[in-house]
């Protein structure tokens, strides 16, 4: 497991998982969860858990199938995902707290926010789209959506998709790579080894499989459907994207403004998808702003 000064790591059994959590920052303070991506686990706030656990007691959970978290069975669906860190937060005794996501972890979040609005004051989410994003017509469209989609479409695939995240770690590296604005200067080898890794464990690997499964066939279909139209997130959020991220793409994030009054978006330069890494003070000054303002309805701090 990565070292990180200042972080301690614990384990708690969670409805029968046992979840792997790192934390930092004092016992005192108020409580911010940050939920990670694929491909990555706890690791992947590394350059965020420093600033922010000067402010916060900051939360870092591997999420279900990830980093030091068990890899059962299961749907992977993100609401199953969700349920879990709702679970922690009662293990924990956490009865409110900040939040914010990445990648998977942002959809996580989004679904934490609407379907328990009293347990999270603020969101941030980052390189994820809103669930309220509006489908472009024409064939154009789609074939665009097809090609960003399409290294998803070989993870999910049944029997190619587990041997291409098990036994071909290039594959990805490559991800990684080609979706950040300077790779190089993003991470070292090391640190994309203590992602890669992972995936070399057959569980983990049929967790992924299952994660853009069930995405691809359950949750796409969902929001392309508008499942989410009559859902209202309540709690003040900013959505950050990269100007180059190659699959969130920042000019096609409108839709929103009836059901996230309060949500806005922020661009952010030079920079993919890889947005705790690729611009960590950014995202830092932003989010600590963003989680200094009143909550929804409070009139008041969190």
């Amino acid at each position: 497991m990565p070292e990180l000064a200042g972080v301690e790591h614990e384990f708690h059994e969670i409805g029968g998982l046992r979840m792997h959590v790192a934390v930092a920052g004092s016992a005192d303070a108020e409580p911010l969860v940050l939920l990670h991506g694929w491909p990555q686990h706890w690791y992947a706030w590394r350059r965020l858990i420093r600033p922010l656990s000067e402010h916060y007691r900051v939360i870092c959970p591997d999420l279900r199938g990830f980093g030091w978290t068990a890899a059962p069975g299961g749907s992977y669906l993100k609401a199953e995902l969700a349920a879990d860190v709702l679970a922690l937060m009662d293990v924990l005794g956490l009865e409110r707290v900040r939040l914010a996501g990445h990648d998977w972890g942002g959809f996580t979040g989004f679904l934490l926010c609407l379907d328990a609005p009293e347990r999270f004051s603020h969101f941030a989410a980052a390189g994820i789209g809103h669930p309220w994003v509006q489908r472009e017509p024409g064939v154009a469209a789609a074939l665009k959506l097809a090609r960003r989609l399409a290294y998803m479409v070989l993870i999910a695939s049944p029997l190619l998709g587990r041997q291409v995240v098990q036994r071909v770690p290039a594959f990805t590296r490559t991800v990684f790579r080609a979706s950040s604005v300077d790779p190089d200067r993003t991470w070292s080898e090391a640190e994309l080894g203590a992602f890669v890794s992972q995936w070399a464990e057959p569980d983990r690997a049929r967790a992924c499989v299952s994660l853009y499964r069930s995405f691809l066939t359950r949750e796409l279909r969902e929001i392309a459907s508008g499942s989410f139209s009559d859902r209202i997130l309540r709690q003040p959020c900013v959505q950050f994207v990269g100007v180059a991220d190659p699959v969130i793409r920042p000019d096609q994030q409108g839709g929103a403004e009836a059901n996230a009054p309060l949500m806005r978006m922020e661009v952010v330069p030079d920079a993919g998808h890889w947005l705790p890494e690729e611009a960590p003070e950014f995202l830092a000054e932003r989010m600590i702003a963003l989680f200094a303002e009143p909550a929804a309805g409070s009139g008041e701090h969190a």
